[in-house]
């Protein structure tokens, strides 16, 4: 016999951006081994079977960080060359990684290569949206600045952000304000200012 009504499940105590912001926390602190199903369910004081519940798998989980952090980090750089500023998409990283460094410790300092053996077949996807994203707008940066190289606006705005602010990120700190003028010193050398 029926009762006419309908059965809804209770509506989760954590959110998916809690559930990863405790995964961060953790990678940040100890590394990325530490943030395991267990431990994630033990910083938020929830069952790990909520967290499978919502992620399927350790490795599903894992991806779901980076491709939120890839995001994070993608946008005021993909901003910044649409605006047709290289410099100012050269200054996002040691910018972005003062304001994010637990983000930007697991970005740069935890390559995706760490996960790539077991990527989740169904974030295949998600993870050729965001190269292709940066791909595009390298791209339309150079098409609108013909008389800049390709691969000096990938080295200017890529590669010496990059390099710069790694070692800081190694030694567990934010990169100094003086990283911001070497970045635009750099990229000015490189990219001549008539050009960018």
């Amino acid at each position: 016999m029926t009762t006419g009504r309908r059965l809804v499940g209770r509506p989760a105590k954590f959110s998916r951006d809690q559930i990863l912001d405790a995964a961060l926390a953790i990678a940040a602190e100890d590394g990325l081994g530490a943030a395991t199903m267990t431990a994630i369910a033990a910083r938020l004081g929830a069952p790990t079977g909520s967290l499978y519940h919502r992620f399927g798998s350790h490795d599903l989980l894992l991806a779901a960080l980076w491709i939120r952090t890839v995001r994070s980090f993608q946008g005021g750089f993909v901003e910044a060359l649409v605006a047709g500023d290289a410099e100012m998409a050269a200054l996002h990283t040691p910018r972005w990684c003062r304001r994010h460094p637990a983000q930007a410790a697991l970005l740069l300092l935890h390559r995706r290569q760490e996960l790539a053996a077991r990527w989740p077949a169904e974030l295949g996807e998600d993870l050729d949206l965001l190269n292709t994203q940066i791909s595009d707008a390298l791209n339309s940066f150079a098409s609108r600045h013909p008389g800049v190289d390709h691969e000096r606006l990938i080295f200017a705005t890529v590669d010496v952000p990059y390099g710069a602010v790694r070692r800081y990120l190694l030694e567990g700190r934010p990169p100094p304000p003086l990283v911001d003028e070497m970045v635009i010193a750099a990229c000015r050398a490189v990219l001549p200012l008539g050009e960018a």
